[in-house]
């Protein structure tokens, strides 16, 4: 499957969910995806989506969060699996796109492809539902759990889009936070 279609599966599986994803290609597949407000796109944030999303989590436990993070960015964070696992917000569901490079930056090989486990990385960090997908079907099912946390690891083609969100961070996040109900900061 290529990472455009999985992010469909993963909007699809999502309904009212908040999604947040992180920059470069899962922003542009997830705009692709379905645009909506109660998406939130990243802008020079590598490694953070899983922060982010996170925080909103544990801030408003009542809305099921989903995270749509490469592993090229979660590499560059994987502590935020330790909070994760320590935290345990049984709305978070992390969906990592493991295309095995860093294509935002170039394509350079990331450790995934040279065997290194994230999925084995969420259950050393106490991530109990934590899962490695290969086909649409197998995505939507892992996504159907009821409660997180949830770290699911999706190996992907590369996919390509034209399509971008806009970059005007202000509106992107004014949009999110009337979406998800909260007021501006």
């Amino acid at each position: 499957m290529t990472r455009l279609e999985a992010t469909r599966v993963v909007v699809a599986q999502a309904g009212e969910a908040a999604i947040i994803a992180s920059l470069g290609h899962p922003t542009y597949d997830l705009f692709a995806a379905g645009d909506r407000p109660r998406n939130f796109y990243t802008w020079g944030s590598m490694g953070l989506a899983s922060s982010i999303g996170l925080g909103l989590a544990l801030a408003r436990p009542d809305l099921r969060v989903f995270v749509v993070d490469g592993d090229g960015s979660l590499l560059m964070n994987l502590g935020s699996l330790a909070t994760i696992g320590l935290l345990q917000p049984a709305n978070y569901v992390l969906v990592v796109m493991d295309n095995e490079q860093y294509a935002t930056t170039g394509g350079q090989l990331t450790p995934t492809a040279r065997g290194a486990d994230l999925e084995a990385a969420a259950r050393a960090m106490r991530i109990g539902t934590a899962a490695t997908v290969r086909t649409e079907a197998d995505l939507a099912k892992a996504l159907s759990a009821p409660t997180g946390p949830h770290m699911i690891v999706a190996k992907v083609e590369e996919s390509s889009t034209a399509l971008r969100p806009p970059l005007d961070c202000v509106a992107i996040t004014r949009r999110f936070m009337a979406a998800i109900g909260q007021n501006e900061p």
